[in-house]
């Protein structure tokens, strides 16, 4: 019997064959399970059939540990645009959620790296419940696998966007990019992997020393102080002028430059003004701004801006020579912003 404790698809190659060998097995069965697991997304152990059958009943006898699979409860597809929402089951009940979008330059899935959440957002669905656990790196791994196992297609872009503050899960989170990104597997390059973070100043300082090619996203959403903190608690622990020093210091240590999301709120951030402050704010910093409308939420009292409006802020940010865009509403019909579709689940 595997012990439970051992999370094979979370380990590196080297780890694997070391682990492999202690079990008695040569190490060609480590490159062997590896593949099968990171190269052929392999849905059940019964599936690795060039593996020794006693090998096999090992794993699948590793209640709890061994290869780790998650189980598809739900699944939606959006008749706007064809964005495929998931909602996945892991081992121990919990329920994450996973986002397939299509584009023309390709696939992007966004995932979810916690189950819940405790930033506490104002405006975000995957907060309310507060965190229930980190997710493993095997966990945010099968949802990039089941994604392909189940639509055959192939993905090119990873967003870790989806439910949970992705810092606040820093080493699950960089154990998957790694693998994710490693050439005996997937070999997703890390210029299409974007992380996303609400600003935990230290974490986004540590990220950028780790000598990664990915992008960092930062969710701003106010221009000030005072603003932030009405709608992100972790405003009252970093301050607007940190969180823009630790991106710097991120762009001056990749290159890469950083992506800044303003989640566009009716009658809180989406005049002018507010646009011009922004611009003021981003002054000759090395980034992209990505406008969100925001996305209604029953539980609170949001509500999306017109398009004229949200026109007159990318206009305006423009004018000032900041890169914009509006990202585009994707599965609207399905519930596909974050922990809506879980939190509908759950109650």
């Amino acid at each position: 019997m595997i012990s439970e404790a051992l999370d094979l698809k979370s380990m590196y190659i080297d780890e694997l064959t070391d682990t492999v060998t202690s079990l008695g097995y040569p190490k060609f069965r480590a490159k062997q399970l590896y593949e099968w697991m990171h190269k052929k997304y392999a849905g059940s152990v019964d599936e690795m059939t060039n593996l020794p059958l006693d090998m096999r009943v090992r794993l699948k006898e590793g209640a709890g540990g061994g290869v780790v699979f998650i189980e598809e409860e739900l699944r939606l597809i959006s008749r706007e645009d064809g964005t495929e929402k998931f909602l996945f089951k892991l081992s121990d009940g919990q329920m994450i959620e996973t986002v397939l979008m299509k584009y023309h330059h390709g696939n992007s899935v966004c995932i979810s790296s916690q189950a819940g959440c405790r930033m506490g957002c104002d405006f975000c669905a995957s907060t309310i419940g507060g965190l229930i656990r980190n997710l493993t790196a095997s966990e945010m791994l099968e949802q990039i696998y089941s994604v392909m196992r189940l639509t055959g297609e192939r993905v090119s872009n990873i967003v870790v966007m989806g439910t949970g503050e992705s810092l606040d899960n820093y080493d699950n989170l960089i154990r998957f990019i790694k693998i994710i990104s490693g050439p005996n597997g997937v070999n997703i390059s890390q210029r299409n992997i974007t992380v996303s973070s609400c600003g935990l100043v230290p974490m986004i300082r540590r990220l950028a020393d780790e000598g990664l090619s990915i992008t960092f996203a930062l969710s701003l959403h106010a221009v000030t102080d005072e603003e932030r903190r009405k709608i992100m608690p972790v405003a009252k622990r970093f301050t607007i002028a940190e969180t823009l020093d630790a991106c710097r210091y991120y762009f001056e240590k990749t290159g890469r430059r950083v992506t800044f999301e303003f989640c566009v709120i009716k009658g809180f951030n989406d005049t002018e003004e507010t646009a011009i402050r922004l611009a003021r704010l981003l002054k000759g910093e090395k980034c992209h701004v990505n406008m969100i409308p925001v996305n209604p939420v029953k539980e609170k009292s949001y509500e999306r801006s017109t398009d004229d409006a949200l026109l007159a802020f990318k206009k305006q940010l423009e004018k000032n020579h900041i890169n914009v865009t509006i990202r585009r509403s994707m599965g609207r019909d399905i519930d596909a912003a974050c922990g809506q579709l879980r939190r509908k689940y759950m109650i």
